[in-house]
């Protein structure tokens, strides 16, 4: 195990071995898919809604059409509607893992992208359009809560934080590739190619998963405790010790009915064995977990970081911002867009071990006060037509939501309940999250325009952060260091007389 005190890449060399690398590759596929179709209608939004001719005719030698005419508020619908089926998915995803195991769960998400994707890219007709990034969403929705949670179960201890924040990481590599195939593939009907790029994606995923084991901890819970103790070692390397994870399991682990050999001959990766009646397979469904008091306050703390996530406007800049820079900067909005993205995957890169360093807390607060700070500026850059001003607000708005806000949310939910409830709170959070998406989504458009355009929309996402700033300064634990749920609740007296 990693000493406090260890560079963090003498650690890494010692505790990552090639086999979790794969692990890792694989399974961020799936919120590679939800960066990418957030991003995906984002540059090409004129060329397809038919608003903007492209003076370069490249095109697909197809019958389909080169755009599908609709004005603002079809767009929206179009774009938001990707939110909902990401609702629907998150809801469900929360007792699909925790009864069918994470990789079972991953494998039907990737159905979602193949065929949500092939839907899209095919669309002659803007229902066909907003049912193919309906079930796009639905896989999108169920990956962002199975995921974060597979990896926090098969990462080394001490960096989970820093592994954690590959989920973060991955939806931000699929924005600039979006963002990127957006830049140069806006004309004509081209753009089909981007949506279908996912698809693609999706089955390269599909396959993959074919490959990779079922969660070590899962499977102590809910099948074989001698399989998850060998796939854990295999993980984690044949010299590397695992006594303490496995202990930590509160599992007996050490049965000898089954030998070494043929507990990894039986079980090839992806493979499920049947249910072991002596196996703790406990779990706390979402309705079950909100009205049980020793539950609620962990999820209230979720759900309140994962409403600032995108309450602070994100997704603004994600899904609008060509349009909306575009009176900025005419000529370099898609271009900056891109370097916005990019500059978002290497903070989100540099800052991935400042969680496990300066805190959970601390990172989210500080990426909170970013974030409000930045609104402001931009607000006033766009107001006052000063350019400079509003790139440089934009880009250090994404710089201050990598720091904290991007990856943290997605790693809190493993550190503040049980296993037992874990997939309950990740379910709630990330439905919160995507209620979030939806009302940035099909609102931020329309509440711009009542508001006289011009970016005064900005304040309003400045006095969110405000709000949830000062509320999850008080109501969030910092859970970094912290031995258990008990460790990291205790010192709630005051809560716990409410609760």
């Amino acid at each position: 195990m990693a000493r406090d005190d260890e560079p963090l890449h003498k650690s890494l060399a010692r505790d990552t071995t090639a086999y979790f690398a794969f692990l890792l590759l694989v399974t961020t596929l799936g919120p590679f898919q939800f960066g990418f179709h957030l991003a995906e209608l984002n540059a090409p939004q004129d060329v397809l809604t038919c608003k903007k001719q492209s003076l370069q005719q490249s095109s697909l030698s197809t019958s389909l059409p080169h755009c599908i005419s609709m004005n603002t508020t079809q767009f929206s619908v179009v774009s938001s509607i990707f939110t909902l089926g990401g609702l629907m998915g998150a809801l469900s995803a929360g007792s699909s893992c925790n009864r069918y195991g994470r990789i079972l769960t991953m494998r039907a998400t990737t159905i979602s992208f193949v065929i949500g994707s092939a839907l899209e890219t095919f669309a002659i007709n803007i229902p066909m359009l907003c049912f193919g990034r309906f079930i796009a969403g639905l896989g999108c929705g169920a990956t962002i809560v199975v995921v974060p949670i597979y990896i926090a179960e098969t990462a080394p201890p001490k960096e989970k934080g820093l592994f954690g924040a590959f989920t973060q990481i991955s939806i931000n590599v699929g924005i600039l590739v979006a963002q990127l195939l957006g830049h140069f593939l806006s004309r004509g009907n081209l753009w089909r190619i981007i949506l279908a790029v996912a698809g693609g994606i999706g089955l390269v995923q599909s396959a993959g998963l074919f490959l990779i084991p079922e969660s070590p901890k899962w499977l102590a819970e809910h099948r074989s405790p001698q399989q998850a103790r060998q796939i854990l070692r295999k993980i984690r390397g044949h010299k590397a010790d695992i006594d303490a994870e496995v202990k930590a399991w509160n599992i007996d682990a050490t049965d000898n009915d089954i030998s070494e050999e043929e507990a990894l001959l039986s079980a090839p990766p992806g493979s499920h064995p049947a249910p072991n009646p002596k196996a703790a397979a406990s779990s706390i469904g979402i309705w079950s977990a909100l009205f049980h008091p020793a539950y609620r306050p962990a999820i209230i703390a979720v759900v309140a970081v994962m409403l600032a996530q995108q309450l602070t406007g994100i997704n603004s800049i994600v899904m609008y911002s060509v349009s909306l820079l575009s009176s900025l900067l005419p000529t370099n909005a898609s271009l900056l867009i891109v370097a916005v993205a990019a500059l978002n995957v290497v903070v989100t890169i540099l800052c991935a071990p400042l969680s496990d360093k300066i805190g959970r807390k601390t990172c989210i607060l500080l990426s909170i006060a970013g974030i409000g700070t930045c609104s402001v500026l931009l607000a006033i850059g766009l107001l006052l037509g000063i350019k400079l001003l509003g790139a440089i607000a934009t880009l250090v708005f994404v710089a201050a939501f990598a720091v904290g806000l991007g990856p943290v949310p997605y790693i809190l939910a493993n550190e503040l309940v049980g296993p037992e409830a874990v997939g309950a709170t990740q379910s709630t959070g990330l439905a919160a999250n995507w209620i979030g998406t939806f009302l940035v989504s099909q609102f931020f458009p329309i509440v711009d325009q009542a508001l006289g355009g011009q970016g005064k929309v900005y304040f309003v996402f400045a006095g969110f952060a405000v709000l949830l700033g000062a509320f999850i300064a008080y109501w969030v634990p910092e859970t970094k260091g912290k031995s258990g749920i008990e460790e990291v609740w205790g010192k709630r007296e005051a809560r716990e007389r409410i609760e």
